[in-house]
């Protein structure tokens, strides 16, 4: 019943995103700002439906660790698809992920997408991927957040602990743009969909954020790997949540 209730849903949110983008873009006008945050309020609204419909516990913790007057870079570890629906429900400002780029197949949503500033990499694609990242950069100097799972794809593990090694390049956005960078640690989402796909089940969800940090303010030697540097925080910040939780 879940199932069906979140695709009858995301159907016909899919279906009203058309005039909601007509009448954002008449905003847009006047006012790109507002435009942008119509569709913010719009994407994160479907997101927060589904986690209702899906019967998600959501557990949201030091959210204050996010700053809320500059554009930041958001790195978390990747469980699932509801990674990105959990996250970017609570994005205070506007915020582009990074995502795989076969999703342009999905012409609607990959217009939506990309009308909220995600970008789509094609990791098998070094100048492709340089790309991507060197827009990421633009966005974040521009005021426009970015998070990125750094694994490169789902970890497929019953250990709510362990992730896969970092790739380093993703780090490249906070180093050129000098924007702070805020771990993420996400445990539960592969409870809701990919542990039993293609059925969505109730689970509990907790997304913790760790304190931002500046790359510039790291020692020389963790500068050179920052992603072995985040992904320890994440994964310490994975173990106590799997002590308090689980």
């Amino acid at each position: 019943m879940r199932t069906i209730l979140c695709i009858l849903f995301i159907t016909i949110f899919l279906i009203f995103s058309l005039p909601v983008m007509l009448i954002e873009f008449i905003i847009g006008k006047f006012s790109k700002h507002h435009s942008d945050m119509v569709m913010l309020g719009y994407v994160q609204f479907g997101f927060k439906v589904v986690l209702l419909l899906s019967g998600v516990k959501l557990i949201v913790e030091d959210e204050d660790n996010v700053p809320r007057d500059q554009a930041v870079l958001y790195i978390g570890n990747h469980r699932g698809f509801f990674d990105i629906v959990a996250t970017y429900s609570r994005c205070p400002n506007l915020t582009g992920y990074i995502s795989k780029k076969s999703i342009e197949k999905v012409p609607l949503i990959s217009f939506l997408m990309k009308r909220v500033y995600c970008l789509l990499m094609d990791r098998t694609d070094i100048r492709q991927s340089m790309g991507v990242i060197l827009k990421a950069i633009e966005y974040v100097k521009s005021g426009i957040s970015i998070c990125i799972f750094p694994e490169g794809t789902r970890i497929k593990t019953s250990s709510r602990t362990q992730t896969l090694p970092f790739k380093e390049g993703s780090f490249k956005i906070a180093q050129k743009s000098k924007c702070p960078i805020v771990p993420m640690a996400i445990t539960g989402t592969e409870d809701v969909l990919e542990n039993h796909f293609p059925w969505i089940k109730r689970a509990k969800v907790v997304v913790r954020y760790g304190k931002p940090f500046y790359i510039s303010d790291l020692e020389k030697e963790q500068q050179k790997k920052v992603g072995v540097y985040t992904r320890a925080i994440i994964e310490d910040m994975l173990i106590d949540i799997e002590k308090k939780h689980y």
